[in-house]
């Protein structure tokens, strides 16, 4: 470890008792917003002192058995201390990238809830049933993980599939697991209409917001146009005999978000905002991001850097993320929700980039 980064850790680890300290002084009852923010700064720190503290005590065991090898005469002792040493230097490269990795800025939006927006793109009514089996796909892998779905919206098609489906999932650090997989997803397989057996290639698209709450920011009601009219499913047939619907325009930026899945107008109202400051604050994200970023070959950490990140193979059995290179022949396991090589691999890809854009 060179001594810049061991005198930045001295530092971290010297910050800690301070930082305790001002947490236990904060009245929780009055100052919630501050409790949590200073609770996740103590968490961090002391994450990175951890790792420091381990990395010391591998090297001071690598130092105590280098030490007594000078000193033993007995050969089977001298061979116990060499293997204490082969034993651990090898743990210290990793642990020191670690130390680095838990150095970089944090996401500030890792923490939250997201909504999860699935729409089919090219394809025709293949892509609308695609987007289904997306939505499959994720609810299954949050049930893995023991995470919360909530349907907000299924908006289905005239034969079988879905125009639209949001939803949301609700568990610490869920953005920061499925931020990566948004982009096009494509699927080649024969549609169970296809007659000829030719295989077709079909897109949907999936967007993943983190679900902003009112604190976030700060929304004027003269900033928004409120529409009201009467549900409608497929085929344009009214579901609804009450303008129940409701249609929510951000004049500034103009982004149109309805929500008519509920037959309550308030409840479909509620749907909407979350929806707006969800889509609002990605949008300030984004762009402070791209103004970061605005001398870099690449923008780091924004989750979205080609329009087909994935393919799904039928014939083949195969899921290929194009973003990291990595292909699995396990498509039926990926569909039932088991995506943990690729979300940890996308995670690992997004840290090593940022670790590089950092060092240069």
């Amino acid at each position: 470890m060179d001594k810049s980064l061991h005198d930045k850790l001295e530092t971290i680890e010297n910050s800690l008792p301070e930082i305790e300290k001002q947490l236990s002084e904060i009245d929780i009852s009055r100052d919630q917003k501050g409790y949590a923010e200073m609770a996740k700064k103590h968490s961090d720190v002391s994450t990175i002192v951890d790792l420091f503290n381990q990395w010391k005590n591998i090297v001071q065991e690598i130092k105590d058995a280098e030490e007594l090898m000078e000193v033993e005469t007995d050969e089977d002792m001298k061979q116990d201390f060499e293997d204490i040493i082969l034993l651990n230097k090898p743990q210290l490269d990793p642990l020191i990238q670690k130390i680095k990795i838990s150095l970089l800025p944090k996401d500030p939006l890792d923490e939250k809830d997201v909504l999860v927006e699935i729409r089919p793109g090219a394809g025709g009514e293949e892509a609308a049933i695609w987007v289904g089996d997306l939505y499959k796909m994720y609810t299954r892998f949050a049930e893995r993980n023991a995470w919360n779905v909530e349907p907000i919206e299924l908006t289905a098609s005239d034969q079988g599939g879905y125009n639209k489906i949001i939803f949301s999932i609700k568990s610490k650090g869920v953005y920061s697991k499925l931020k990566f997989e948004a982009g096009a997803h494509r699927v080649q397989r024969i549609p169970k209409t296809e007659s000829q057996g030719r295989v077709h290639t079909s897109i949907s698209t999936v967007a993943v917001l983190p679900e902003a709450e009112e604190v976030d920011l700060s929304i004027a009601p003269n900033d928004l146009k409120i529409d009201v009219y009467r549900s409608s499913g497929p085929g344009g047939q009214s579901v609804n005999t009450t303008d129940s619907a409701v249609r929510i325009t951000h004049i500034p930026t103009g982004l149109v978000v309805t929500s008519q899945d509920e037959k309550s107008q308030l409840k479909n109202k509620n749907q909407a905002m979350r929806i707006l400051r969800a889509r609002l604050l990605k949008a300030e994200q984004e762009k402070a991001a791209a103004e970061r970023a605005k001398d870099r070959k690449d923008q780091v950490g924004s989750g979205e850097r080609s329009d087909k990140i994935r393919t799904y193979n039928y014939k083949d059995n195969r899921v290929s993320d194009h973003r990291i290179n990595l292909t699995l022949k396990k498509l039926d396991q990926v569909l039932d929700g088991d995506l943990d090589q690729f979300v940890d691999a996308l995670i690992a890809d997004n840290e090593a980039r940022r670790l590089a854009n950092l060092q240069e």
